[in-house]
């Protein structure tokens, strides 16, 4: 089976790209990155040897490399995306979330493609204090969630023709090669452990949905061959509030300084339902929530100065 994955040198995609080299099931694998976040870890420190992953530096809106790369792969997984949830971003968004999907989707129309699996965000929902599932009203509050759900409408095309899985993530957190600190979990954690104090805003009682670097690769990984109808799914094991985080921290970390900004605001919230549909295919080690949080303290403190 030959995999193309874009936004392959990303957080996910280089954890996704380590995972489906060691799958026997995976003959090829082509990685399109444009490297606008100049992580190079997927080279340099993933541990792939020279054998079945093939480099392409390129751009979603170039059509041409888009067609010339789709017509040789049986499975896309699109992890390509402007995942900063900045409203400054709005262009960028646009650009790259609605557009460049689009342009993708365009190629694969025409190809042989058997699978297409599409990585959006809970995002698309927008924010209450009710929970969400599948089947709720999509209504995002955000540039990001906008562009997302813009992407998800493209993608609906081709689920007659194709299997398709569109995947709403949480905020994922974890340890890998091509880490990222802007998630708030990985952001909490760094800051607690090498600056000695973290900063919430707000009250911390909003909760926000996550779910694990490693179970969401391992899964992704499962998806490979169908294995699940076309479809939308949920892919997030925990809703968490701010203050449940900093609960967590503080049992390793008793003494660290905590400050506060507009502590008395009360932040929007964001509960989603755990779809057991997809969770299903996590075959993993069965780790919760503290001793994934404990998993990447350790990492952190490995690499302590």
């Amino acid at each position: 089976m030959k995999v193309l994955i874009t936004g392959g040198a990303g957080y996910i995609g280089t954890e996704l790209c380590r995972k489906l080299n060691q799958n026997p099931k995976v003959s090829h694998i082509t990685v399109l990155d444009n490297l606008s976040k100049d992580n190079y870890n997927l080279f340099l420190h993933s541990q792939i040897k020279p054998g079945k992953v093939k480099f392409v530096k390129g751009e979603l809106l170039d059509s041409r490399t888009l067609d010339s790369l789709i017509k040789e792969v049986d499975v896309v997984y699109h992890l390509a995306a402007e995942n900063t949830n900045d409203e400054k971003l709005h262009q960028i968004h646009e650009q790259v979330n609605n557009w460049g999907t689009a342009e993708l989707i365009y190629a694969v129309e025409e190809s042989n493609v058997k699978q297409f699996v599409y990585l959006s965000s809970t995002e698309v929902y927008g924010y209450s204090n009710q929970e969400y599932d599948v089947y709720s009203m999509l209504e995002p509050t955000s540039s990001l969630g906008n562009s997302k759900l813009r992407g998800e409408q493209h993608v609906e095309r081709i689920m007659p023709k194709i299997n398709t899985q569109i995947i709403r993530l949480g905020n994922v957190f974890g340890y890998g090669v091509s880490m990222k600190m802007k998630g708030i979990l990985n952001s909490l954690l760094f800051d607690s452990h090498f600056v000695g104090k973290i900063s919430i805003h707000g009250s911390g009682n909003q909760k926000l949905p996550f779910i694990s670097l490693d179970k969401t690769t391992n899964i992704l990984d499962n998806l490979l061959g169908g294995r699940l109808d076309s479809g939308v799914y949920n892919l997030v094991e925990y809703n968490k509030s701010v203050m449940e985080l900093v609960e967590n921290i503080q049992k390793n970390h008793p003494n660290i300084e905590m400050n506060f900004t507009n502590q008395h605001l009360e932040l929007p919230q964001q509960i989603v339902k755990i779809d057991e549909r997809i969770m299903k295919l996590y075959n993993g080690e069965k780790l919760s929530f503290e001793e994934e949080m404990i998993v990447l303290k350790n990492h952190f403190e490995t690499s302590s100065i």
